[in-house]
């Protein structure tokens, strides 16, 4: 296939180096659509350096991506390439090529080597840093500078604290809304009829769509469009549809139809006449449409076969057509029910936040949204926004909202038109990056036509260009033969429109690249189940339930782990291998049959700490501890590997408990000794005593020492679980001062909050293991070799109880948002924006498969277990395994365990009784200027504790030291006075500070002179001090080792946290020495 480089701008082809010219010029506002693989992040990050070649200063560019990980790794990158640019390693030669890479003509390149090698200095010297936020940060900024009087109006606290996840507060919220209803004898009665006829799970999902989408909600309400989301079919007031039954002009056809119905010799129409006329006699309304339709349709709603006779078709017609305008009638009513619910819902849900004092991530899109909107306040945000902000840069644009977009369009559109537009100012040059065949993420209000909007506005109010790549860095010619075929295909279809081949920088090999697995086969209806489905008697207790459909999951997961275990033995290496899947059903099925391989392997995706079975076994510790009652813990807690207690322990200890079951009373009179339930009497009295007076993490500290908890994992644990379990034993140290800001004062209290809420917890980053993702989790990662698992799932079934939003993105708020039940039988005035809904979904259905393809490097496999049915849409089975090669040997493999690994031992040194020479004393420094040093700390730490004056502090720390007073207090002086330093010893601008703050490097203890963390032009920091009081510290590079080691331990210790270090000179000077 072509290798050649596909590039275009403003839809004609243009050469790379036309390319990146255009991409790079930071004077320039672009919208960028890159393939997977193409480099969106580099060009994004280049355009930053470009920027600030250019002149900015690095708090003029702003920098929005969507998650904190993707911003911290876009600080990396920027920083990585200001230190290699300004390295002494790096030649003119090389910063020219990188001149070039990124855009710079080649005749002009060498005019800015200097100024590149000098790149770093210059930010550094600057004192501030490139913004680089996530929208939520950025709207969170906006808003803290936004007037009280807007914030108070729309009901928003800038200090409040953020509410990550809803679920851990639905519950109060709900009983909040279920009082007001109580309150309220109308809605009330509204919430009755809902139930009745729908049910609480219906109900409940309803609720849900509720709190996702209000702000939708809201805007729709704003906008007037929300009240008749369903049409009404009738005037309010008049009968129902289904009451024109009863008058007479259909009372006259129908019965002349039953009387021909019941001449008729067929004893089919002689039934359905006299249903016709039994219906009829009815007095209800509802009941007599329901009757008339059932003597003359089937219970499918088609039309009884009834012959031919006078007047059926006209009825049946009729009575569609009546049918049509009842369900719309019935659909208002469904409506209007909900929404009056949904009204008390908000209002109760915004009341629980105002009175805790907390937003949510929708809070701050619509107060940001409102801020620019507001026709009184836009200018003198314009006006700071001018100030402050010559480039702005966002990445993955296919991932952005509606209402996000018509945040950021509020603000630029303003420089729309010659001269700046309304604002009258330059408009800042935007560069904009993504890729609408990745977009993936609707379930969080993603919205890929967002990305046309951008594109159109760029070019029309900013004189932008747009640009096309599709050739990527990543894929291997295989691979992308493969990827071109299957949407080649689905866009003859009219299924992925927008596609265009794909070319690749990658060297053909020869290699094949698409592999599937034995697709495992389900029985034909009829066949006769095997012996082993067949219902038989099986001891619940010991023998869990082997459903077939689970068979056959385990049986595609079996065969997944065995080509895992054929490539690792053929010399891949555990990391480049990367199984993806739809859902996480399959990865755990995939994770248990690697883990009897004994091959390491890490869930990437955010896990849920509590449900980690070593989280449990501690939670349940620490429950027996405070509710010695609680058997089902206390048992939990000894079958654990912190005591290893046998079923033969808890029999015996259950007997010695007698009738009245007290198992705590029973243990702590255990009269063995040596045993696992000595052991456990021993340790839970003592830690029982603990937890009275201990905070819950010096009580898990505890626990985890003192009973080797880690050792006893370690010892337990197969080593492919390994590192996974302690790593959990950490984090759920780690919760222990981070939930809630460490607000828990009692295990009890934690343990509560543990067990109610949803903690989601970074999976350990394991090198040498296997990497199981969602589709969704593996986006922007790659391997060298990609498995897809359940690429033939069950199809989806019909969505209920949901929330149909149509809001077309050139609109400022939804056209139209109505609460349906079954999405296959919508009114027939919504049948066009569902079927756009159903289109959007197929569409992103096949962006999940080109996301999925586009992580492999060399090799792509496929794995399904046979559906039990068929829709009309083809899966990604259907699509890419008839363009695959059988996967070799596969078929023929025995499922045999591998041995698990020998453990490592370390072996200690030979012993000697040989008397050793004590160590000699370290040399203590006795100088002066060690003396004056030493005095001057001191004063640093006092002052910026209890505060104090200046001589008296210098006069007590140079009578402890031996140091004249008058130079202490000098050269303190000079550092609190000097403008670079004198915030890190504000105790009023700081968010924490701690002096002689320890940390551990290399295994051992040392010890910051300082360390603070503040607000840093707008962005949360944290800054490692160092004092060196001589002239030029950076001069020597052991003291810039050192504060890296500083630096990287507070980063671990803070991940994703902004973390910078610097000296600070006896003159006062700080002088900054990298960051991370």
């Amino acid at each position: 296939m072509s290798t050649s480089p596909a590039y275009r701008a403003d839809g004609r082809d243009v050469s790379r180096e036309a390319f990146y010219a255009l991409a790079c010029d930071p004077r320039r506002s672009v919208v960028v659509e890159a393939c997977a693989g193409a480099g969106k992040t580099w060009m994004l990050v280049s355009r930053i350096v470009r920027a600030l070649l250019d002149g900015a200063q690095p708090q003029e560019i702003l920098a929005i991506t969507f998650t904190k990980k993707a911003a911290g790794e876009m600080r990396d990158r920027l920083d990585k390439w200001l230190r290699e640019f300004a390295a002494p390693a790096m030649n003119d030669a090389t910063r020219i090529e990188e001149l070039v890479a990124r855009g710079v003509p080649s005749a002009e390149a060498p005019a800015w080597v200097e100024a590149l090698a000098g790149l770093q200095r210059r930010v550094l010297d600057s004192g501030r840093a490139v913004e680089v936020r996530t929208f939520h940060a950025w709207f969170a900024q906006l808003l803290r500078a936004a007037p009280y009087e807007l914030l108070d109006e729309i009901g928003l606290d800038p200090e409040g604290e953020l509410l990550l996840d809803i679920a851990d507060h639905r519950s109060e919220v709900m009983r909040r809304f279920h009082g007001a209803l109580l309150r309220d004898e109308a809605r009330r009665a509204d919430h009755a009829e809902l139930l009745r006829l729908r049910g609480r799970s219906q109900a409940a999902k309803w609720f849900e769509a509720v709190l996702a989408r209000r702000v939708e909600l809201e805007l729709a309400d704003r906008a007037g469009v929300l009240q008749d989301g369903v049409a009404p079919a009738v005037t309010e007031g008049a009968a129902p549809p289904c009451a024109e039954v009863g008058n007479a002009a259909w009372r006259h056809d129908l019965l002349g139809l039953a009387a021909a119905l019941a001449a008729s010799a067929k004893k089919t129409c002689r039934d359905a006449g006299a249903a016709l006329q039994a219906a009829l006699e009815l007095t209800d309304a509802a009941a007599r449409f329901a009757a008339v339709w059932a003597a003359l349709f089937t219970t499918t709603g088609t039309p009884r076969k009834l012959g031919d006779l006078p007047g059926l078709d006209a009825s049946v017609r009729a009575l569609e057509t009546l049918a049509a305008r009842q369900h719309q009638h019935e659909c208002h009513l469904e409506h209007a029910r909900m929404l009056r619910l949904a009204r008390v819902l908000l209002a109760e849900y915004a009341a629980y936040k105002r009175e805790r004092g907390l937003l949510d991530m929708n809070d701050l899109e619509h107060g940001a949204l409102a801020l620019l909107r507001d026709a009184s306040l836009s200018g003198w945000v314009q006006e700071r926004l001018d100030a402050r902000i010559r480039h702005v840069l966002i990445d993955e644009f296919q991932d952005t909202s509606p209402l996000q977009w018509h945040a950021l369009h509020a603000w630029l559109s303003a420089y729309a038109g010659a001269g700046g537009g309304a604002s009258g100012q330059r408009a800042p040059a935007v560069f904009v990056v993504g890729d609408p065949k990745q977009s993936i993420y609707r379930f969080r209000r993603a919205e890929p036509r967002v990305f046309g909007a951008v594109r159109e506005f760029v070019v029309e109010a900013l004189g932008g260009c747009v640009l096309e790549c599709d050739h990527t860095r990543r894929n291997a010619p295989g691979v992308l033969a493969a990827l071109n075929t299957v949407f080649e295909a689905a866009q003859g279809e009219g299924a992925f429109l927008g596609f265009r081949a794909h070319t690749t920088e990658v060297d053909a090999d020869g290699a094949p690249a698409l592999f599937a697995l034995p697709r495992v086969p389900r029985p034909a209806k009829g066949d006769k189940p095997d012996e082993a489905d067949e219902p038989r008697w099986r001891d619940s207790l010991s023998e869990p339930r082997r459903e077939p459909e689970l068979q056959r999951r385990e049986a595609e997961a079996q065969m997944v782990a065995e080509a895992i275990v054929q490539q690792i033995e053929a010399g891949v290496a555990p990391r480049e291998l990367l199984v993806m899947a739809r859902k996480r059903a399959p990865l755990r099925l995939l994770a248990q049959a690697l883990q009897r391989r004994h091959v390491p392997c890490v869930a990437v995706d955010d896990a849920t700490l509590i449900e980690a079975p070593e989280a449990q076994d501690l939670v349940a510790v620490l429950d027996a501890l405070v509710s010695p009652q609680h058997r089902l813990s206390l048992a939990r807690a000894l079958r654990s590997p912190l005591f290893d207690a046998a079923d033969a322990d808890l029999l015996a200890l259950s007997r010695r408990a007698g009738a009245a079951g007290d198992w705590w009373g029973a243990l702590m009179n255990w009269p063995g000794e040596g045993d696992a339930l000595a052991r456990a009497r021993r340790l839970l009295a003592a830690w029982q005593e603990a937890a009275r007076h201990l905070p819950p993490h010096d009580l898990l500290d505890r626990i985890v020492a003192e009973g080797e908890l880690r050792e006893c994992l370690a010892a337990r644990v197969p080593a492919a679980q390994r590192a996974v379990a302690l790593a959990t034993v950490d984090a759920v140290l780690a919760q222990s001062l981070a939930l809630d800001g460490g607000r828990y004062a009692t295990p009890y209290a934690f343990v509560r909050a543990l067990r109610r809420r949803t903690i989601t917890v970074p999976a350990p980053d394991l090198g040498g293991a296997v990497r199981l993702l969602t589709v969704h989790g593996a986006k922007g990662l790659e391997a060298d070799v990609v498995f897809v698992m359940d690429a033939d799932p069950e199809p989806n079934r019909t969505e209920t109880a949901t929330l149909l939003v149509d809001w077309p993105v050139r609109l400022s708020a939804p056209r139209r948002c109505a609460f349906l039940y079954n999405e296959n039988q919508a009114p027939a005035e919504l049948a066009d924006a569902m079927a756009e809904e159903q289109r959007e979904r197929a569409r992103e259905e096949l962006n999940g498969l080109y996301v999925a393809m586009t992580r492999a490097r060399h090799t792509l496999v496929l794995s399904a277990t046979e559906p039990s049915r068929r829709t009309a849409a083809a899966s990604w089975w259907q699509r890419v395994a008839p363009l695959a090669a059988p996967w070799p040997q596969a078929a023929a493999t025995k499922a045999v365990p591998r041995p698990e690994p020998a453990p490592e031992l370390i072996v200690l040194p030979r012993w000697s009784d040989a008397p050793l020479a004590p160590p000699a004393p370290a040399p203590v420094d006795d100088s002066p200027a060690s003396r004056l040093g030493q005095a001057v700390h001191r004063v640093l730490e006092w002052r910026s504790g209890a505060g104090g004056e200046l001589q008296a502090l210098a006069a007590g720390a140079a009578a402890e030291f031996g140091a004249p007073a008058e130079e202490v207090a000098r050269v303190a002086g000079r550092i609190l006075a000097h403008p670079d330093c004198a915030r890190f010893f504000d105790a009023t601008a700081l968010r924490w500070a701690g002096n002689e703050v320890p940390v551990s490097v290399d295994g051992s203890v040392r010890y910051i002179d300082r360390l603070v963390r503040l607000d840093d032009a707008g962005v949360d920091t944290w800054w490692v001090l160092d004092y060196k009081l001589q002239h030029r510290p950076e001069a020597l590079e052991a003291y810039h080792a050192q504060l890296a080691a500083y630096r990287e331990a507070v980063r671990q210790a803070q991940p994703g946290a902004r973390v910078r270090s610097a000296f600070i000179a006896g003159d006062g000077r700080l002088i900054e020495s990298g960051s991370a």
